[in-house]
């Protein structure tokens, strides 16, 4: 219904109200008067907006490589909705930064942790070789040292020359001859426990197919006979792998030694006679009287191992420290201005909503600043006068009530509040000022764009 329409429907029931009142005059004394109390209206035509709605641009120019929503499709805040030519290049140039970043924080942490591990060498150092002087000055001790180890390297020495020897000494005739009997021993076991085997379950088939029987006795022969063969069974096993092994050792006895274990044979013997010769070299230095050039080392090695652990103990060098964080600071730019740049080649969605209006198409050239997608807040929709004069306006304010019908759902009638007054008119034709009402409810069949008729109830003065 239009505001033209309404105003004489207003007019008819005016002009009727009246003719009633006086055909009743005429008929009957007047009645006692009665105070009718209206508000007064103020009304408007308006259009269904959303509470928030955005035309969307790129800040950088460029070709337009993926268009990833369509019109209706419904958007999360921080979707990626289009993707400008260039994303890809940004994205390597994040991931170079981050790399950096990465390594110069790891780099500074290093300074820290490398002093650490250098004043713990430092002071390790020093310590040993305080021993070490200590040692010097206990030449029993260091006496009954050294002959241990000369006695453990002539031990190893000899195990080394046995095992060297078991490979490489030619097999005798009565070791052959031993392997052979152990064979036939193993064979002869394994036919004795198969034959028995065959003999248990020859006499369960018996037994269990003997009517003659009682049950319960049968029943019970045939779960011993069962227990039975399955010992015997597990016998049979062990002598398999008995006889398996009878036959390895003879044939290994047959075959020549290893080459691979007769040259680790040999590196192993090499290894313990150098052992051997270097502890009989250590013995014969402890027996000799300490050297001054010796205690001399020793007492040097001290003062500069404690000397190091103080100067690490106090930390990194105050000039790589401040190159390791400018390091940083320069990584953190650059990652800051790649992650900006990734910023301007992607148009992310501000806020939950739907798309109405798409602008653009993949390949094609977009400019800055230039229309790209119209998307709104369907979720939260009002209404928005579009013809409310100046005078209208004056009388309206914040907070007042309002009924809301629409041209394309005429049975439809909501009603609303006054959120939002426009402190200045519209550009355009005549002197319209926008108000926005918002309304009670928000039914299913109300869409964006429209028209409404809105009715506002002015508070009395």
């Amino acid at each position: 219904m239009s505001k033209n329409s309404r105003f004489a429907l207003f007019a008819l029931i005016s002009v009727l109200i009246l003719s009633a009142c006086g055909q009743a005059a005429e008929e009957t004394a007047p009645p006692e008067p009665v105070a009718v109390s209206l508000a007064p209206i103020v009304s408007a035509t308006g259009e269904v907006i959303p509470e928030q709605e955005a035309l969307l641009s790129v800040t950088n120019g460029g070709i337009v490589e993926d268009v990833l929503v369509e019109k209706g499709d419904p958007i999360s805040a921080g979707q990626v909705l289009v993707r400008i030519e260039g994303s890809e290049r940004q994205k390597a140039a994040v991931s170079a930064a981050e790399l950096e970043l990465a390594n110069a924080q790891v780099a500074l942490e290093s300074l820290f942790k490398d002093t650490d591990l250098l004043a713990a060498r430092a002071l390790r150092s020093a310590e040993d070789a305080e021993r070490a002087l200590e040692d010097l000055n206990k030449p029993e001790l260091q006496q009954a040292e050294a002959l241990r180890a000369v006695s453990a390297a002539e031990k190893s020495v000899d195990f080394a020359e046995r095992k060297l020897e078991i490979l490489t000494k030619p097999t005798s005739q009565s070791a052959l001859d031993q392997a052979q009997a152990n064979i036939l021993l193993a064979e002869k076991n394994l036919d004795k426990t198969i034959e028995l085997i065959e003999d248990i379950r020859w006499q369960h088939k018996k037994i269990s197919t003997n009517s003659k029987l009682p049950a319960e006795m049968r029943k019970g022969i045939l779960t011993e006979l069962r227990r039975a063969l399955k010992g015997i069974e597990v016998k049979r096993t062990q002598e398999e792998v008995a006889l398996i092994d009878s036959k390895t050792r003879y044939n290994e006895l047959q075959s020549p030694p290893d080459p691979i274990d007769v040259q680790v044979a040999e590196a192993e013997l090499a290894t313990a006679q150098a052992l051997l010769s270097e502890a009989e070299r250590e013995l014969q230095r402890v027996l000799d009287s300490p050297q001054p050039g010796e205690v001399a080392l020793l007492e040097a090695q001290i003062e500069n191992g404690y000397r190091d652990y103080e100067m690490f103990t106090a930390g990194p060098d105050p000039d790589d420290v401040a190159l390791a964080e400018a390091r940083i600071a320069n990584a953190e730019a650059q990652l800051a201005a790649a992650t900006a740049a990734i910023v301007d080649r992607e148009l992310i969605a501000p806020y939950d909503g739907v798309i109405s209006t798409v602008h653009v198409n993949q390949n094609e050239w977009v400019a800055p600043g230039s229309p790209v997608l119209l998307i709104g807040d369907l979720d939260h929709l009002q209404v928005q006068t579009t013809d409310l004069s100046e005078i209208d306006v004056a009388q309206i304010s914040l907070g007042d009530q309002a009924v809301v019908t629409f041209d394309a759902l005429p049975e439809l009638v909501l009603d609303g509040t006054v959120v939002s007054i426009a402190p200045m008119a519209d550009e355009g034709a005549g002197v319209n000022f926008p108000v926005v009402i918002e309304l009670d409810a928000i039914p299913p069949a109300l869409r964006w764009g429209m028209t409404a008729f809105i009715d506002i109830e002015l508070e009395r003065q």
